[in-house]
């Protein structure tokens, strides 16, 4: 299989830096942290015209919700969390939190939406109903990455790349229960949980993927391009789509094993690092910023 582009890119109409991506499969948007410009950029899934941009601060992480349509995104500089309503281009809710936000996990079945801090040491925890901060939660680290939401467990796994372990938190408590050691990890970015298979997957830059259990064992390893940093998954497949120094690959999550790749291309932007995955049509879109502009731009396994 290979890699190649299912739209031409799009360019936005602002220069600056990208961050984390998401997207609502159903509504068909697409969302990207432009971070550099203070926006939520906002695009068609089918087309890959940009829709707008929402000014919410200098957004790192962001995480639709699905039932409501809205889309929560974290603000590296001020330090608060938002709610934006993407038709009506606005931000309508906001709380600050006091410490610069990263990367954001939105939980729909507690509500809850867990935020970490930026080169920090806590998860924060925000309400999505009455928009208030509920705690955080204290990380055995300075340097926090990624999150995921267990669905059927009270369980938040949250990576730290300057201690190369992964943390599982109880939501209900917010209390870390485990640290999970990664020593064959160098600056683990990446981490996904996949829900069927109950695994935990994660990456170093160094180019090597792991598989652990939901409870932290250790499944195996595998090879895949160096320089990571950030990957999704495609539940409905098992496909992982990851990015990194201007590479895409794919990998597929295997049961009781290791992930195995799948695809990879050089795009030609170096800015290209992170991605998101639309499990209707299987696009991995991503974003990137380059002397010419800024573009997003779908690509397509052939």
């Amino acid at each position: 299989m290979a890699l190649v582009p299912a739209l031409p890119p799009h360019q936005v109409q602002i220069i600056s830096h990208f961050d984390y991506l998401s997207i609502d499969s159903q509504r068909r948007r697409v969302y990207a942290a432009h971070s550099g410009s203070g926006a939520l950029l906002v695009v068609n899934a089918d087309t890959g015209a940009v829709l707008g941009q929402v000014e919410s601060g200098a957004v790192h992480g962001n995480a639709p919700n699905e039932a409501t349509g809205d889309v929560y995104t974290g603000d590296g500089d001020s330090g608060t969390v938002s709610e934006v309503d993407p038709v009506k281009m606005t931000v309508v809710n906001q709380v600050d939190i006091g410490r610069p936000i990263d990367a954001l996990a939105f939980d729909p079945g507690t509500g809850r939406i867990f935020a970490d801090e930026d080169s920090g040491t806590q998860v924060f925890v925000v309400d999505s109903k009455s928009f208030k901060l509920l705690g955080s939660v204290p990380i055995p680290g300075h340097d926090l990455e990624f999150l995921a939401v267990d669905p059927g467990r009270p369980i938040l796994y949250q990576n730290i790349p300057d201690t190369k372990v992964f943390v599982l938190i109880n939501t209900k408590t917010l209390k870390v229960v485990k640290v999970v050691p990664t020593p064959e990890l160098t600056k683990p970015h990446p981490l996904q949980f996949d829900a069927e298979y109950q695994e935990v997957i994660t990456g170093g830059k160094n180019g090597v993927m792991s598989a652990y259990t939901a409870d932290g064992k250790k499944i195996g390893q595998s090879t895949m391009p160096t320089g990571v940093d950030q990957c999704t998954l495609d539940a409905s497949d098992h496909v992982l789509a990851c990015a990194g120094d201007g590479k895409l690959w794919t990998m597929q999550v295997e049961r009781s094993a290791a992930p195995r790749l799948i695809s990879s291309i050089d795009t030609g932007h170096k800015g290209v690092h992170t991605v998101t995955i639309d499990p209707k049509t299987h696009w991995i879109w991503t974003v990137w910023a380059g002397p010419n502009g800024d573009y997003v731009q779908a690509y397509k396994e052939r």
